[in-house]
């Protein structure tokens, strides 16, 4: 009975002993390491990380209103960025708007009692829907663009400078304003990284066609897809809205808002497969049906693609063949996933419209960090369509909702993990 008693003596005493230095271990932890976790900057005291690891550039780009001529008008909706390099970055947008003051805020009783507009610290404009063309959503008609716009050409917007180069400090010092013409509703601008030549891609979705450009600019080099014809084939999308390269330059497209498709082509452009079915929103889980391809990424070590079944709130995960290897969802409503991007950590970062946050997740999907706030002030987000990140670290992003692009840089002793992974450049410089 002595021996029992004993035994169960020791037993306690290790378990007491054990809590006590276990907590003075984390107390003593905690002192010695102070703001460890998820703040972007270790040890830093106050503050709530609003831009996460970035500091704005406020004023980059200047507007296109500096641009002679073009006094009255500003940006309209910023569907995509992508930073060649930090001297070198190609800016999208569709057409321009009225550039106009926010307005006073006043009553509109005829709307209902106690209502008034614009309402404190909200945005007053929604780029998007102000911004030429209409017919922008899920299962729309591109035909119906500019029946379903609501305003006056030349008045409310017009259809100028809608690809454009800025450097730096914000200038802008190139615009492709001869392309303006065979543009619809572009949607996205990359170059293949691995392309020694920088050919100039751009996605237009209202045309169902992709576009080859010199990298001045100065020729188109090859047209993908038949413009103002949509279809399901080699030689057909249906809007069109991402493209993605692996390291031998085999390109993959993501087909698209009224497509449910990834097609994929070798580097010269020549049609090899396709896979995906048309799915049922919100919450298909059958592998390879799609609502809204709405984004794509590839690994290059696995040659795995990664698709955003937006509509279904999930990303899929292929072979470079189609394959089905597994997914995970970002979540029911209001999550609404615009984009992906893998860079050279190997890390996938997808932005959120629902919930303004940049996310970032393994390629197994283990979520591991966010950041971001609603807003149209400067490092707000409202609508983020595309982003980019160039050599140095900085850090774009193209919005819809606010008709603008960003500039962020990293912050003075940012703990590098948070920071989005500096794209992959093989080829080139």
């Amino acid at each position: 009975m002595r021996k029992h008693l004993a035994a169960s003596a020791a037993v306690i005493l290790t378990f007491a002993l054990g809590f006590l230095l276990g907590n003075r271990t984390t107390t003593v932890q905690s002192k010695d390491q102070p703001g460890t976790g998820f703040a972007a900057i270790p040890g830093q005291k106050g503050g709530q990380d609003v831009f996460g690891p970035y500091d704005i550039v406020k004023g980059w780009p200047k507007d296109i209103s500096t641009v002679q001529g073009n006094e009255k008008w500003t940006w309209g909706a910023g569907q995509s960025v992508y930073a060649e390099s930090p001297n070198r970055v190609f800016l999208i947008f569709r057409g321009e708007l009225p550039n106009i003051k926010r307005p006073e805020t006043k009553l509109i009783p005829e709307f209902g009692p106690s209502l008034q507009f614009p309402i404190g610290r909200l945005p007053w404009r929604d780029a998007t829907v102000a911004a030429l063309p209409g017919a922008g959503g899920t299962g729309q008609n591109p035909e119906d663009g500019m029946k379903l716009w609501k305003g006056t050409l030349g008045v409310d917007a017009k259809w100028e400078n809608c690809l454009t180069v800025a450097d730096a400090n914000g200038n802008i010092v190139e615009r492709w304003t001869q392309w303006d013409k065979i543009f619809k509703r572009p949607h996205f601008v990359a170059i293949n990284p691995y392309d020694p030549q920088k050919y100039v891609w751009v996605v237009d979705d209202h045309m169902h066609a992709i576009y080859k450009f010199t990298h001045d600019g100065k020729e188109l080099v090859q047209t993908i897809g038949t413009p103002t014809v949509a279809g399901a084939d080699g030689t057909h999308f249906n809007r069109p809205t991402f493209l993605a390269w692996l390291p031998d330059s085999t390109m993959f497209v993501a087909d698209g808002y009224n497509g449910t498709r990834v097609a994929k082509f070798d580097k010269d452009g020549k049609f090899l497969l396709d896979w995906g079915k048309k799915g049922n929103p919100p919450n298909d889980t059958r592998p390879a049906y799609f609502n809204n391809v709405h984004g794509i990424a590839v690994d290059p070590q696995t040659r795995h693609v990664f698709v955003n079944d937006r509509g279904n709130h999930r990303v899929q995960v292929f072979d470079e063949n189609g394959k089905y290897l597994y997914e995970w969802s970002f979540g029911s409503e209001p999550s609404d996933i615009h984009l992906f991007y893998i860079g050279a950590d190997r890390n996938l970062w997808a932005f959120d419209r629902g919930t303004s946050k940049m996310l970032k997740y393994d390629l197994e999907g283990h979520f591991l960090y966010s950041w971001g706030t609603w807003g149209d002030f400067p490092g707000g987000f409202w609508g983020v369509h595309g982003f980019s990140v160039d050599q140095e670290g900085n850090f774009y992003v193209a919005e819809v909702d606010n008709g603008r692009v960003q500039k962020f840089r990293p912050r003075a002793g940012v703990n590098p993990a948070f920071l989005i992974g500096k794209p992959v450049y093989s080829a080139w410089k």
